[in-house]
Formats: C-alpha cells, structure tokens, sequence
C-alpha cells in the first residue's frame, strides 16, 4: 500500500509578477513528448500494488457532473456515491474497510453547490464549484467575480475558474495575472483551482508560460481542461505542467497542485498520471491535497478493476453503480 502522507499544504500565496523571466521559458515539444510517451511503458503496477494504487487514484477523484440536465436528484445520487466509491464486499475484501475512503471532491455548477453541501455534510468532502463563466469564461467580468462569491457564500470549498485564453494567445500576461489575482481575491479561503483549456492554448510554451502566470497569480492547482474542449488532458501538456510546478515550488517553497480533466475514463489512464506525478514531483503529490483527476465516468471503471482483483472476474461495466 502507498505509504500515508501528511494531508497539511500551505496554500500558494502567489508572488510579485516577473514578466522577464517569464519570457526565457521554453520547451522542447519533441523531447516533452518522447518522455510522455515512455511514462505508460517504463512503469508497470500488478496485483495488490496496482490495487493500491487505484485507490489512490479514487480518493484523487475530483467526481463531476456538469451536464445541462443536472437535477437536485443526480447530484444527490452522486454525492451518495462520493460517500461509498466502492462496495463494502470489495473493500472487506481488499482489506481496507477501516479506512472510510472516498473520494476527493464533487464538483457541480453553482446551482447544485446547496444540494451537494447538505448531501455531503458530515463525509468531509469539499464541494468544489465551476465558476466564472464556464466553460468559454467569456461572460462580464464583474459577473465572474459575483459568481465566485456566490459559490463561496453556497458552501463551496473550491472553486475551479477559467483563464480567458485570448490573453495568452494574444501574451498578455500581466492581464492574465491580473485577472487570476482578483479571482483568488474573490475566493477568499476556498480553494482555487484554475483552468487553462490547454487544447485552446496553440502551444506547449503557451502551457508553460500561463501556467506560471496562474502560480504567480495565486493558484492552489493548475489544471488542463474543462473537459468541454475538442482536445482535453494529455500526458505531454500534464507533463509541462508538472514540470512548471516543481520550478514554481524550487522557486517558492510552495506546492501548487495539478488537476487533469477530459478524456480521462480508465483505470489505466488513471495509473499514468500518477506514474507522471510520483516521477516528475515525487510521493508528496500522491495525495488529494496537491492531485486530483476530473472525472465522471472514470470511477465505474476503477470499481470495476478492483472487483477483478478480488474475484477474478471482469464484471460488465453496467453492472457498476453510475458513478
């Protein structure tokens, strides 16, 4: 079993913006992309280690539903599930009932935050809330301000904003700072996750570059994707972006956490992300503190793995509680 982790992160105060360094950041997409491509096969996890870390993996599971025909009873349904990712028989199994796990968060729209809080109260997990004109971020941007608020007022705990792209694309950087440092006003002690939309980005650099910007800016994690892009979290822009955090945290002290979002649906796909975080930033981001995995219907599949450890037998994936 993966050894236990202290859960305590001082939060990323942010930093004086330093727009020249910013403009010696560079990558290398060709050597970024070789090394991407070796994480799923230089590594590999097998019996009870491989259930052990998909447990991992599941109490790093930020479980979402941000469909247009989200009801009070969905969210509900899922917060149930939050509560018990995993049936009792396969966790007495495994032998670890003892350690009441769940997952990491639920993230909902702001009108499900109330309904999510009181589902939750009492489990210990955070409701995290998508804000600021999700996913395109192209509302007023007073009214992106208000939502935060609103969410926060609600009883959300974290907060996932998006950037507005066209200052990257157009390097605006103290704008983008700017705007990043007024959202993490705006949250006050809840926690900001900010997305890049990294398939709208054009560039690694360009990843690279809002990346730091967001840290500079005050951001408790970066992360890739709202999930609503035609191109979603990938192992190589995960890569850039986990090496932006351990620059940031060598030059800081302060951790910053990483969140992949989209596409994101197998077991497998789970373990070479946090293959990617345990080489690239070490044991310390092994934990829901500094990683989390944006999903819907990555759980289903993770129950489902772990169900063949224990019984040696593939269920059909139906067959699985709707995570």
């Amino acid at each position: 079993m993966i050894r236990e982790i202290s859960l305590m992160t001082a939060r990323n105060p942010g930093m004086e913006r330093d727009m020249e360094g910013l403009q010696s950041v560079q990558v290398n997409r060709s050597a970024a992309e070789r090394r991407a491509a070796t994480l799923a096969t230089r590594r590999t996890v097998k019996k009870e280690w491989q259930a052990a870390w998909l447990l991992r993996a599941l109490s790093c599971i930020d479980l979402t539903t941000l469909a247009g025909d989200d009801t009070p009873g969905n969210v509900r349904r899922l917060c149930a599930k939050a509560r018990r990712p995993v049936r009792d028989d396969i966790l007495k199994a495994l032998g670890v009932a003892h350690l009441n796990i769940t997952v990491g968060a639920v993230c909902v729209y702001h009108e499900m935050v109330e309904t999510a809080v009181q589902a939750l109260r009492g489990s210990g997990i955070p409701v995290a809330a998508v804000s600021t004109g999700f996913p395109a971020g192209l509302s007023p941007f007073a009214l992106r301000v208000q939502e935060i608020r609103q969410s926060v007022d609600a009883g959300a705990e974290e907060i996932d904003i998006v950037i507005s792209r066209r200052h990257v694309l157009q390097a605006d950087w103290n704008a983008l700072y700017d705007e990043v440092a007024a959202f993490r006003t705006a949250c006050g002690g809840a926690h900001m996750k900010t997305i890049l939309a990294t398939g709208e980005l054009g560039t690694l650099r360009n990843v690279a570059k809002a990346s730091q910007v967001c840290m500079m800016a005050g951001a408790d994690f970066i992360k890739t994707s709202t999930g609503k892009e035609s191109m979603n979290a990938t192992l190589p822009v995960s890569l850039v972006m986990a090496r932006c955090i351990r620059d940031y945290h060598e030059r800081t002290g302060y951790q910053v956490g990483f969140k992949p979002a989209g596409g994101i649906r197998t077991a497998k796909q789970s373990l070479d992300w946090l293959v990617l975080m345990k080489e690239e930033l070490g044991i310390d981001w092994l934990r829901p503190s500094l990683f989390r995995i944006g999903a819907s219907s990555l759980l289903a599949d993770i129950e489902r793995q772990l169900e063949h450890h224990v019984t040696g037998r593939y269920a059909a994936l139906h067959h699985q509680p709707m995570a």
